[in-house]
């Protein structure tokens, strides 16, 4: 492609990157990160810090997020601040999209500049990008399929990339969580960040609980460990006899990508087989959807989603409203839970379910990210209530 000139002579740069949605729009603007072709969801994520989270979630695979910030990847990336565990899910997202172009880093903790990170992590970006406008149509129309490209020539074959934009698929249907899992089990028992001191090590834990990792994230692991947690973590393909087999106080079942109905044709069994055995179960995100699911609910694909640090929580066991951080685009079906499940949890932005638990055991999960990373800490008080289940369930022998 050439570049443009107008008039008056002047030259606009030609664009280096194009988002290509279903419906035929292009986008342009500059590429950042690594080149090539991704095809993918469209989401827009509402934070306004965390962006290294963010990306290294495992949540976000299949997606390529929009940042409703304009000011993205200014203090650089370091090493201390990654979610994924799993080297396979060394990139939660395949695509970013930014407002303003990348500054160079000013972060005393920065060890590497934000645009080489991305390229260094496979994530092909694109700057310059009316991200309110792209916002906006999100929320009117829903979360498009689309393809990000990334070619530093310029050169783009356009009819190619609106045919693969148009032929995908998108996500419902697809188990994702295969693809982030760790392939074997493993411990953990660090705990979380104190200023001046880094991360801590867990060494006097009073119970033990195995984490099933649909593509958990480090930051939950560390408040498992915080709250005196032995924890196991066990690929998602786990059974029900390969968890209990481990002979833990709790499980825990944890976020990931991807359609839960499609995760749990191997998941809800297993699911359904540690909760018949009476172990205290928590679940947050996919693990919330996929518990639902063998407890009888349905799930069902969100018009825009929730993505973002702010989302006002109710729970109805306390009264208290809480800031929470989310990352989902399905949700359970509130209608579909039978009798013996209450839900526990509602969003105030616009009622969707964000938690159950089951009446007669020690079973319970919440659809947002009670560890944050980023957001606020307000609900922190999950780990503690998930203790004080095993405390409980351990008390009755």
């Amino acid at each position: 492609m050439t570049d443009p000139i107008d008039a008056d002579g002047w030259s606009e740069p030609a664009p280096t990157a194009l988002l290509v949605l279903a419906d035929g729009t292009v986008i342009e603007g500059t590429g950042i990160g690594a080149t090539g072709i991704a095809v993918a969801e469209v989401c827009f994520n509402t934070a306004m810090t965390g962006y290294q989270e963010i990306l290294t979630d495992p949540s976000y695979a299949g997606q390529i997020v929009t940042f409703t910030f304009p000011h993205i990847g200014n203090v650089g990336t370091n090493d201390e601040d990654i979610e994924t565990v799993n080297a396979a899910s060394a990139s939660g997202v395949r695509g970013i999209v930014l407002k303003t172009d990348i500054t160079a880093p000013s972060n005393y903790r920065a060890s590497r500049a934000f645009d080489r990170w991305l390229a260094a992590r496979g994530i092909i970006g694109i700057s310059g990008v009316d991200t309110r406008a792209l916002t906006a149509l999100i929320r009117e129309k829903g979360m498009p399929n689309a393809v990000i490209a990334h070619s530093p020539d310029g050169t783009f074959d356009l009819p190619a990339l609106k045919a693969q934009a148009a032929a995908w698929s998108g996500l419902e249907g697809l188990d994702l969580a295969k693809d982030v899992t760790g392939g074997q089990t493993y411990g953990w028992d660090e705990t979380t960040w104190v200023w001046d001191k880094g991360y801590g090590r867990q060494e006097a834990p009073r119970h033990h609980v195995v984490a099933v990792d649909y593509g958990i994230k480090r930051n939950i692991l560390r408040l498992l460990a915080e709250n005196g947690c032995k924890v196991t973590v066990v690929p998602a393909t786990a059974t029900a006899e390969d968890i209990l087999a481990h002979k833990p106080d709790g499980v825990f079942l944890s976020n990931g990508p991807g359609d839960p109905a499609a995760t749990g044709d191997y998941a809800v069994p297993a699911i359904r087989g540690v909760v018949d055995a009476g172990l205290p179960v928590f679940g947050i995100c996919l693990g919330h959807q996929m518990l639902g699911l063998a407890l009888g609910g349905k799930t069902v694909k969100m018009h825009q989603g929730h993505h973002g640090a702010n989302h006002p929580v109710k729970d109805h066991t306390t009264g208290k409203v809480e800031i929470t951080s989310m990352n989902h685009g399905f949700a359970l079906d509130r209608d579909s839970l039978p009798p013996e499940v209450e839900e526990t949890h509602v969003s105030l932005f616009d009622g969707s379910n964000c938690g159950v638990r089951l009446k007669d055991k020690p079973v319970f999960s919440v659809q947002y990210h009670p560890e944050a990373s980023p957001g606020p800490r307000d609900s922190h008080y999950l780990f503690r209530r998930f203790v004080d289940l095993i405390d409980e369930h351990k008390a009755k022998g």
